[in-house]
């Protein structure tokens, strides 16, 4: 008896609560197919509200005929400029000689400090067993070649090539 009093209140109760909710059915196609939803009406209503916010947002965008403005500045970037937005840039160095050992390098980069004191100069281990030993800081070929034509007359094998340098230290 208290098992049939049991499943009874349980009957009694679950008929309560599917009669509080109220389910909405809705009939939608989707590429071509008929889909039938059921729902509460609670979250029929968010969708509705959702789908018309999405209906006003899509009018909004459709009623801007504005194109945003972007301004392109039609003259050439300084050095200042470019080195402000780009601190290491692909700029050029020149090449005074490539030796086998670190020890060459060293004798080559000291010989060049004792023509051309003012110039930096660096190795570049970068391809061993061969080093590279590079000069100065150029923006273009052309700004490296007055240096490049001095540089010519102690190491005639010294060529400009493209190498990534410090925009600050560039000429």
């Amino acid at each position: 008896m208290k098992n049939v009093i049991k499943i009874l209140s349980l009957l009694a109760f679950l008929s309560f609560n599917l009669s509080s909710a109220q389910v909405v059915e809705k009939k939608e196609t989707h590429n071509g197919t008929e889909l039938k939803v059921s729902m509460d009406s609670r979250v029929n209503e968010l969708l509705t509200d959702l789908e018309g916010k999405c209906d006003k947002i899509k009018e909004e965008e459709a009623n801007k005929n504005e194109a945003p403005k972007v301004e392109i500045s039609t003259k050439p970037k300084t050095n200042a400029e470019i080195c402000r937005d780009n601190p290491r840039i692909l700029g050029y160095k020149i090449q005074v000689a490539v030796v086998k050992s670190n020890e060459e390098a060293n004798k080559v980069k000291s010989y060049f400090r004792t023509k051309f004191p003012n110039m930096k100069a660096e190795t570049d281990a970068s391809l061993r067993p061969n080093y590279k030993v590079l000069v100065g800081s150029y923006f273009s070929k052309q700004s490296a070649s007055g240096d490049l034509a001095r540089i010519r007359s102690y190491f005639p094998a010294a060529i400009a090539v493209q190498y990534r340098v410090f925009c600050v230290e560039a000429k």
